[in-house]
């Protein structure tokens, strides 16, 4: 079953409203660098490959990609997360001002590295090797402590509220327990908020902290993560729907949408139950897609769009951007122009 598919003039329209909305994103903040290099022939010293250096360069990921996506959007992105006291830390708060993100909301804990994930790749972008610079332990005591008082500061004057959880230390049931204190805003009763006066919660999940995320709007897991959640195999339609609202109920939130790649998106809440097709043309590197998703997502539901236009919005987001190398971004005149007619 099929969702209706949203119109083009209406899809535009929202995509236009993007512009300005601002959105507070918690999670885990990473910088994704990559080391470019040619392969022409393998190491005497083991059986890998020689990888000869040509380039180097640093790109937002995690948190801190979905926050440039939402920029990239048109929109306005604050940025709560964990870093270290290192040289990593310096480069990812350069990057951020230069995409324009607020990034006032970063807690430094001395006792963990910024989280790095090194790629080595080759000039056709074949990966050889990832090196990770992390410490996944939750946050406590006194940097948790200082998390939530950084949602309290900066949940008030967001449209949204964005959970994009990596494990990697930051999202724990106190920071979730923040936003959604965060969430209750009497005075915005307009658009997707109306019936509730609570500014939406959109969590892009992983399944260890499901029960952090209790009280959540939408919930979007991918369909490895609704079967780990679940026990449920996901490979049709009938078995996305069983898995969504057996996900739902587990969670104890609002809304699922489930993606689910070349098989496109389920999504289930209270309005809307069905599938939104694929529209991904040409597949370079799916890094990041899930990024953008939750960035549309957070925008739209923000601009007043229902569960389902957001849900077709951040599709058509995400088949813009897996056409892309690494943790890429889609801007709002990419994504108006994909619902042209023509």
């Amino acid at each position: 079953m099929s969702l209706p598919p949203i119109e083009a003039g209406r899809a535009r329209d929202l995509v236009g409203r993007f512009s300005g909305l601002s959105v507070l994103v918690v999670g885990d903040v990473m910088l994704d660098r990559f080391i470019v290099g040619r392969v022409t022939r393998i190491s005497p010293e083991a059986p890998v490959p020689i990888v000869r250096f040509e380039s180097e360069h640093a790109r937002l990921g995690g948190a801190a990609n979905v926050a440039h996506n939402i920029v990239a959007l048109g929109g306005r992105a604050s940025l709560v997360g964990l870093i270290g006291a290192d040289a990593a830390a310096a480069t990812l708060r350069a990057q951020l001002r230069a995409a324009g993100v607020d990034a006032d909301g970063l807690v430094e804990d001395p006792a963990r590295p910024t989280t790095e994930k090194v790629r080595v790749v080759t000039e056709r972008n074949q990966q050889v090797a990832r090196i990770d610079y992390e410490r996944d332990a939750d946050g406590d005591g006194d940097v948790e402590r200082a998390i939530v008082a950084q949602v309290a500061r900066l949940a008030g004057d967001a449209g949204a509220l964005l959970v994009s959880d990596y494990l990697k230390g930051t999202i724990t049931r106190a920071v979730v327990e923040a936003l959604l204190r965060g969430q209750d805003r009497p005075e915005l009763r307009r658009g997707a908020k109306a019936a509730t006066g609570r500014i939406p919660l959109i969590v892009d999940p992983k399944i260890p902290h499901l029960a952090c995320y209790a009280g959540a709007t939408l919930i979007t897991p991918n369909h490895h993560e609704a079967e780990a959640a679940t026990h449920l195999r996901v490979r049709s339609d009938a078995e996305a729907r069983q898995a969504a609202r057996d996900f739902a109920t587990r969670a104890q939130c609002e809304a699922v949408l489930i993606t689910r790649g070349e098989h496109g998106m389920w999504l289930s809440e209270p309005g809307a139950e069905g599938s939104i097709p694929a529209v991904a043309r040409e597949v370079s590197d799916v890094t990041g897609a899930g990024d953008t998703v939750v960035a549309a997502l957070s925008l739209a539901l923000a601009a007043g769009a229902t569960m389902a236009e957001a849900a077709a919005i951040a599709n058509q987001a995400a088949g813009i951007v897996v056409g892309k190398f690494g943790p890429a971004t889609v801007t709002a005149a990419e994504l108006a122009a994909s619902f042209s007619p023509f």
